[in-house]
């Protein structure tokens, strides 16, 4: 065989490979890599959905541990005013600067805001013009709904965290509030003390509820 029929056969089949490999693919080639996409898509969607109910679920239980901490927080403050003055406090301003003496006390370290809602919208269980308690304004289910410490026993199988109820009731007081404290609580009108200089806001909103 000549050496031009030999380059002329090879030429040949180097022109017919370069035809085969770009050669566009069929439909049911495109359908199957469609297919294929839409599945990873698929998939792809439900992993990112069960993070971020993964995700969701984390911060509800954190905003639940914080819900806890801010409520006892206030109940402790509401305890310590009551058995130094043997009243209840008509405002949370009372809690954080307790002037019925002449060296003031500080009960409550800040007005702490409500975690679930992120907002200083406490309801207020009273007694008269005085309160003894606070609940969050969440009506949000609850997840926590066993294993809580001994004095807020009552809170286990509670639906939603307006029944976690931060409340102090003073031993003598127990029989005639036991009413009161069953009954839907309200928001306080905050007190504005003159001496803690005109024009200052109720200590019972915070900067996240006036911008």
């Amino acid at each position: 065989m000549s050496h031009a029929a030999c380059s002329s056969r090879w030429s040949a089949r180097l022109k017919s490979g370069t035809r085969h490999r770009n050669r566009p693919c069929t439909a049911p080639q495109r359908g199957l890599v469609l297919l294929a996409l839409l599945i990873a898509l698929m998939l792809m969607s439900i992993a990112l959905a069960g993070a971020l109910d993964v995700w969701s679920l984390q911060v509800r239980r954190e905003q639940e541990k914080q819900l806890l901490f801010a409520g006892d927080q206030y109940r402790q403050a509401i305890l310590r005013y009551y058995r130094v003055g043997r009243a209840y406090p008509a405002s949370v301003d009372d809690l954080l600067n307790d002037s019925r003496f002449p060296m003031p006390m500080h009960h409550l370290r800040q007005a702490y805001p409500d975690p679930v809602t992120g907002k200083n919208d406490w309801l207020f269980a009273r007694q008269g013009d005085r309160f003894y308690g606070v609940s969050s304004s969440s009506e949000a289910l609850t997840i926590k709904r066993a294993e809580f410490p001994r004095r807020y026993a009552e809170f286990e199988n509670e639906q939603t965290y307006g029944g976690w109820k931060f409340i102090y009731l003073a031993p003598g007081l127990r029989s005639t509030t036991s009413s009161a404290a069953s009954a839907a609580p309200d928001r306080p009108v905050m007190s504005i003390n003159p001496q803690n200089g005109a024009g200052r806001r109720p200590s019972g909103l915070g900067p996240s509820v006036l911008r």
